[in-house]
């Protein structure tokens, strides 16, 4: 046997080590269990210039399944939890969306459970891709709607006036839905997957007050959008509790 057949034969035999479906059930339980984020390798997790984010971008742009990528993400999320955890004081700015259905309790404790559930399925169906394709995440669902950050404040717009057209499409038994959208621009602390403190309450309220098909925003996001691709009047009247008094919120028009 010639050298490069012995290596061929060690490669081939490490690639099928690397795509052991029992070894890649251990290395995704790791981490799981892991200290940080265990979603480390979608978009918003690896935006950045550290030579961890770069590391992360390049391990999570290999599609297929593979022990050392998640040895290796696991390895970076370890890695940025003890980092984080030293740099308590620094904190990077987001994009808070929250989502939910205009009148949908009313309407399900008529409709049933069934029709109830076909619908959420179907507005998780049309929405969430909105929101995943232009680089957000989606941090949890909250019944008929769900919270979601992106780095980017102009994607997590379009991805809102988008998941509320495509939900407006749908038809439930005769029945057709209305969802409405807020975002609200800040510096959240971050805990595990999720986000706590004041900008995540402000970004609620402002989707609180959106009406059906409607996508609010609050000033921190309207100072970060072109104008020309996003054109927005101001909501007046507005006040909620837990937000600051000259909080300005505005209305995004479609185009």
């Amino acid at each position: 046997m010639t050298d490069e057949s012995r290596r061929s034969r060690l490669g081939q035999a490490l690639r099928e080590v690397d795509r052991r479906d029992s070894l890649l059930r251990t290395a995704r339980f790791v981490r799981r269990l892991a200290p940080g984020d265990s979603e480390m390798g979608d978009p918003l997790s690896t935006a950045g210039r550290l030579p961890s984010h770069r590391l992360a971008r390049a391990l999570a742009d290999n599609p297929e399944p593979s022990v050392l990528r998640e040895l290796g993400l696991t390895a970076v999320q370890v890695w940025q939890a003890f980092t984080e955890s030293r740099r308590e004081g620094e904190t990077a700015e987001i994009t808070i969306l929250f989502t939910d259905l205009v009148g949908f309790s009313s309407w399900a404790l008529e409709a049933g459970d069934d029709d109830a559930l076909r619908l959420l399925r179907e507005v998780g169906r049309v929405s969430e891709p909105e929101i995943t394709r232009r680089g957000g995440r989606v941090v949890k669902r909250l019944g008929d709607g769900l919270m979601a950050v992106f780095a980017d404040a102009e994607a997590g717009v379009e991805a809102a006036l988008e998941a509320c057209a495509r939900v407006g499409e749908l038809e439930i038994s005769g029945h057709r839905p209305s969802l409405r959208a807020g975002l609200h621009a800040g510096t959240p602390r971050r805990l595990g997957r999720d986000y706590l403190g004041v900008d995540v309450n402000v970004a609620a309220r402002v989707a609180d007050a959106a009406g059906g098909g409607q996508v609010l925003i609050s000033a921190p996001v309207r100072d970060t959008l072109d104008p020309a691709r996003f054109p927005v009047r101001r909501k007046r009247w507005f006040r909620a509790k837990g937000t600051p008094r000259d909080l300005e919120i505005f209305v995004v028009e479609p185009v």
